[in-house]
């Protein structure tokens, strides 16, 4: 038996251990030994399918501006960054609510519950009236995606192996930028008026992507519960039997298992929740420095990303002339650009370590920023050749982007990952995401190219800031088992 009940009676394991029993397990010593294999492409693609879907959402929203300012819906820009802004609340709230539910009922049960939530939003959005039925639907639809991240993020660390564990968190949240890929091409040609009336193109626009919710359904089926989730919360014997399982795909494909490291095992009194009290205790006492560098990451990043993507549909109608309708072709080098980063530079926060490239993506994307803010200021490019300078600069920022997720994931104990993502998303959320939009939704409605450029140097200022504090007290948590990099909270 890999994991056992220490029992004063002796009596046969039941089920669930009752809470308060003292468990030994080597679980995280037999995740983290196994090689790379079929099962970890496979989790890849069944949990990055969700940023896929977050992609093709915002990028929709954005690119779908131009047939949304036109009749039966007439947006106005601020209409526009109060619809994005909505979204942004909706996963706010999603996040926290989901967030502590993740942590209290497990990974699995939330991934088909936000997913529901999801499929209905996203579906009702297309049958939207007005601005008011388009924002709430908009809301519900950022809630679902929202409780996404915090299962999701959690899952991606409890099931990875330590010394992969960054390039796999930064790849699947980069896969962002499949969908925002695919909803630009979505967006081309549904709103061709040979293809579809403009009326009705929009619509269909948001039907697909519930449609693709679907298909995520199956996906996720064979997905197990995380087995350090099951093992602190009493589940033995299940924990058990989904690490056998997982090590069986591998002894059967003709791969011999290194051996378990003994040192490794722990014991962890299992316990039912845990209360807000610890929860708060743990985040702003033992883990406070933690805390000040998730803070800083995740509200420099939803500014920087926020602000600027959700408007960029909006500064190139205004201020370069392109139709609506050409928005995606000008989002698609984009998107690509902010895929390659976290592929391309993930594997170094694996091998050069976390806070060297915290500090690199985030302080060369300040830089960026700034330099292609002033460009833009001086009018110096066309439309297309200013989308490629943004396409460098997001090169690193999305890296950045996917790095803040990483570190809050990894540096709080299992007990409160889920609701730890979840309060650090939506504070970044709430002061840098859900302000950025309106701010530039507001900038660009000035139409003053020094009113915009005073818009990019905040988003550098804040980036600038982020490297310096993840560069100086972030975690050094390259290769580390999560229990070593942050101690259960369970630990006996």
């Amino acid at each position: 038996m890999a994991s056992k009940v220490e029992s004063a009676s002796g009596a046969a394991t039941p089920e669930r251990a009752p809470m308060g029993t003292v468990v030994d397990t080597d679980i995280s010593a037999r995740l983290d030994r196994l090689p790379w294999g079929r099962f970890h492409v496979l989790v890849i693609v069944a949990l990055g399918i969700t940023w896929v879907l977050d992609g093709l959402e915002v990028t929709l929203a954005g690119s779908l501006v131009g047939a949304l300012r036109k009749a039966p819906m007439s947006f106005t820009e601020f209409d526009v960054g109060l619809a994005a802004s909505s979204y942004l609340v909706g996963a706010v709230t999603g996040a926290l609510g989901f967030g502590w539910l993740t942590d209290r009922i497990g990974r699995k049960k939330l991934f088909f519950i936000t997913l529901a939530l999801y499929l209905a939003a996203t579906a009702a959005t297309g049958l939207s009236w007005d601005i008011y039925s388009f924002c709430i639907f908009r809301f519900l639809t950022g809630a679902g995606i929202g409780g996404e991240y915090t299962a999701i993020n959690s899952t991606i660390q409890e099931l990875v192996p330590a010394r992969v564990r960054g390039w796999t968190d930064l790849v699947i949240n980069g896969s962002f930028w499949i969908g925002a890929a695919l909803g630009s091409f979505l967006s081309i040609v549904l709103l061709k008026p040979e293809v579809i009336d403009p009326a009705w193109g929009w619509r269909v626009a948001f039907f697909t992507g519930g449609g693709i919710g679907l298909v995520i359904l199956l996906l996720r089926s064979w997905i197990p519960e995380s087995p350090r989730w099951l093992a602190t919360h009493g589940y033995t014997a299940e924990a058990d039997r989904v690490v056998s399982g997982i090590e069986k795909r591998f002894t059967d494909a003709g791969v011999t298992l290194p051996p378990v490291d003994e040192s490794k095992r722990m014991k962890l009194r299992t316990r039912d929740h845990t209360p807000l009290s610890e929860v708060f205790g743990t985040m702003f006492g033992a883990s406070r420095k933690q805390t000040m560098v998730g803070l800083a990451l995740m509200i420099a990043q939803a500014f920087f990303y926020n602000a600027l993507f959700f408007t960029y549909a909006l500064v190139l109608e205004r201020f370069y002339g392109v139709p609506g309708g050409n928005v995606g072709w000008y989002l698609l080098p984009f998107a690509l650009g902010s895929f390659l980063g976290p592929v391309l530079l993930g594997r170094l926060f694996d091998t050069v370590g976390r806070r060297p490239m915290i500090a690199f993506t985030y302080g060369i994307s300040a830089l960026l920023l700034a330099g292609a803010g002033y460009l833009f200021k001086i009018e110096v490019f066309g439309a297309w050749a200013q989308t490629g300078v943004w396409m460098v600069v997001f090169f690193f920022a999305s890296a950045a982007a996917s790095a803040a997720y990483l570190t809050v994931a990894e540096t709080f104990p299992l007990e409160i990952r889920a609701l730890a993502i979840a309060g650090f998303y939506a504070i970044g959320t709430g002061i840098g995401g859900v302000s950025g939009p309106l701010l530039f939704g507001s900038l660009v409605e000035s139409g003053s190219r020094d009113a915009v450029f005073g818009g990019y140097l905040v988003g550098a200022a804040l980036m600038a800031v982020a490297s310096v504090v993840g560069g100086i007290w972030g975690t050094a948590a390259e290769g580390r088992s999560l229990e070593d990099v942050s101690k259960p909270l369970a630990a006996a």
